[in-house]
Order: C-alpha cells, then structure tokens, then sequence
C-alpha cells in the first residue's frame, strides 16, 4: 500500500529562493525535526526496512563520536515534538515504543523520527566533507553503498548541474555553517512509484523519463553542524503526494528547471 501524506508543507517550485541551486535558506533551530501527517505509516516502513535490510540502509562506524552526539541533540529536541521519556524508552507521538540502544545510535534514530540522517566530516588536510554514516531508508534514485565514504563532488557527481562552480558553492557553505543556524532547501520531482525505498545505482538508467508518473516526491534536506565534534548532519524529510491532490495554481512551474 503506498503511503502518502495529504498535503505538501511548501511548493519550492513556486519560490524563487527555494529553485536557485544550491537553494539554501535559513531554518530557525526549534523546526530542524518533524513530525507529519504520514509519522506512523513512515515509521512502519523504515522499522521494517531496518529489520530485513539494515544493510542497505545504515552504515555506522565504531565507535562514531559524531553519532553518540547526534542522537543526544535528538532526544533533548525529541519532548517538544510529543515524544515522552517513558523509563528506559521513548513514547513516540504514534503510541509507539522504542529503547534506545547507545550502542546504535543512528539506528534509535531510525526508529524515532522519520528524517534520514547522513553524517559528513571533513578530514584533516582535505578539501571537502566526506560521507562517514548514515541511516537512509527513503533514498530517491540513489545507494548508500556508492555514496558512504565519498567526497561532495563524488557523492554528487551523476548530477548534470553539479559542476565545479556549483561544488565550490556547496563546500563554502559547508565550511561556514554555524551550529545555532541549519539551513535548509526543498526538492520536488515527478514520480512513477510512490514507495519510499527507492535506490538505485549510478549505473542504472531510470526506469521512467523526468516528468513521468502520477505521484510527486518532495524532500526538505537541512544541513546543521554539531557543535562538539563539527561534524556537519544532512537530514531529509520526505513527502509522496498524489498530483491528483494539487490544483493547476499549485502545479504551476513544477516542470521548470531550478534556477542557476
């Protein structure tokens, strides 16, 4: 069964900051996590896939100093969202129960809130963040097999707009994020299939032309650093609506390319 949300938070197709590559906007701190009208169907999902394919969808090295901190910046943000520190475990907004295991602390994530979380650093001496963890169980037409490990430009190097201007705009923005300030962009894209486990390899040519299918996924990915270890959190929230749902006002320019 497809699980879809009723109504998109922003149309980022319909303003201009939001459509200019890189699109980055700030986000005032409280509205960095998310709870939704999808939260219980979302989280079935993801504690499904983390149950029959954890492989595929979390990579943590251990010991990981920037994991242990972000899972504990989560939980103090975690009440304001109608969660309740039950014990030993955490209620979540949807009835459900989850202990966390410090341990594993990107896979409590995963089981607390329905934003993927990448962690990215930047090693002594290079040039550009590097992916190092991360829990991914909505990915959009992309694997984390191919991605943990790499560099910006590696990481985005099957897309077209993502030259060398583009990549030099990105880590300038990476270099200069301030902890008490995430930032934030939205994408949006036509879609075939509204499941939310979507990888796919480089290598794969998409099953469907751009512009196809009936369903439109949209992400708000934010960027917000850590402030103990520096270590830089890209979270993406994700929505599935059927187009049928959205007027022509509210489809007007979706097709247009982002902006340069």
């Amino acid at each position: 069964m497809a699980i879809v949300n009723q109504s998109l938070p922003v149309r980022p197709w319909q303003d201009r900051r939001l459509w200019r590559l890189p699109g980055m906007m700030p986000l005032p701190l409280p509205e960095w996590l998310l709870v939704d009208d999808a939260y219980a169907a979302q989280m079935a999902e993801r504690a499904r896939l983390l149950a029959a394919c954890p492989d595929r969808v979390l990579h943590e090295l251990r010991p990981h100093r920037a994991a242990d901190e972000l899972l504990e910046t989560v939980r103090a943000a975690l009440p304001a969202l109608g969660f309740v520190e039950d014990g030993a475990g955490i209620l979540r907004p949807d009835g459900g129960r989850i202990t966390p295991d410090p341990q594993r602390p990107l896979w409590t994530l995963g089981h607390l809130l329905q934003a993927d979380f990448c962690i990215l650093e930047r090693p002594p001496g290079a040039t550009e963040h590097v992916m190092t963890a991360a829990v991914l169980a909505f990915p959009a037409s992309w694997t984390l097999a191919e991605k943990i490990g790499r560099p910006l430009s590696g990481i985005h190097a099957p897309v077209e707009v993502y030259d060398a201007t583009l990549a030099r705009r990105v880590q300038r923005l990476f270099d200069a994020l301030r902890p008490e300030q995430p930032l934030m962009r939205f994408n949006a894209m036509r879609y075939v299939d509204p499941a939310l486990f979507q990888p796919r390899t480089e290598a794969d040519p998409r099953a469907h032309p751009e512009g196809a299918g009936r369903y439109l996924r949209a992400e708000r990915q934010v960027l917000r650093r850590l402030p103990a270890t520096g270590a830089v959190v890209f979270s993406i929230n994700t929505w599935v609506v059927a187009l049928a749902q959205l007027g022509p006002a509210e489809l007007a320019g979706l097709d247009a390319p982002p902006l340069a």
